[in-house]
């Protein structure tokens, strides 16, 4: 697998851009469209600390686990979300996709598909991943749902796994995607973003 290094990604209505410092007060903004701070199982920074989780964002980058994207508007360049490459294992050609939330008026929109069809054409296509995963909260439905229409398959579940931030302990459910589905998985993707409405 080639090093994961930053690079934009764009398809409309989204350009994915590696996020950094400038992009604080776009992404304060997205977050508070909608409060999703207050989901107790999203990865949203509250108020007052988009500065510490952009920071935390770019330590990752630097130790070679996570690269974090900003998403933006194509159109407006707006910041309406974020998402990233974790847990990155070049040694098994693996890494997931995580950390991903959106404005709650970009929810169920083209965004959250076209985005990920961009990261995994990008991780299977030129970075030569041999399969991609995703993790969310056992509660967080939506997210399972929506991982799910994506094309991956649930792999199973990892119990009391992880803190969530208002202290309990989630059980996170596991997907994962391999390199000889992804063919198939953009083509329903790519028929699925052009179909007529």
């Amino acid at each position: 697998m080639r090093p994961v290094e930053p690079v934009t990604l764009e398809r409309a209505p989204v350009r994915l851009v590696p996020l950094d410092l400038a992009h604080e007060d776009g992404l304060a903004r997205a977050a508070a469209d909608g409060e999703l701070w207050n989901l107790r199982f999203t990865s949203v920074p509250e108020p007052g600390a988009t500065r510490a989780y952009i920071e935390a964002a770019l330590r990752g980058r630097e130790q070679g686990h996570r690269l974090a994207f900003a998403v933006l508007d194509s159109a407006s360049g707006e910041v309406i979300g974020s998402s990233s490459y974790h847990d990155i294992v070049p040694a098994v050609e693996r890494l997931e996709i995580g950390y991903t939330w959106y404005a709650a008026s970009r929810q169920r929109s083209a965004v959250n598909t076209t985005a990920k069809l961009l990261l995994m054409q990008h991780a299977f296509e030129t970075l030569g991943a041999r399969l991609v995963g995703w993790r969310t909260d056992n509660y967080n439905f939506a997210s399972q749902r929506a991982i799910e229409r994506l094309g991956a398959r649930k792999d199973g579940v990892l119990r009391h796994h992880a803190p969530r931030r208002d202290g309990t302990v989630r059980d996170t459910v596991m997907y994962s995607l391999a390199a000889g589905e992804w063919p198939e998985v953009k083509a329903q993707l790519l028929w699925h973003l052009t179909r007529p409405r």
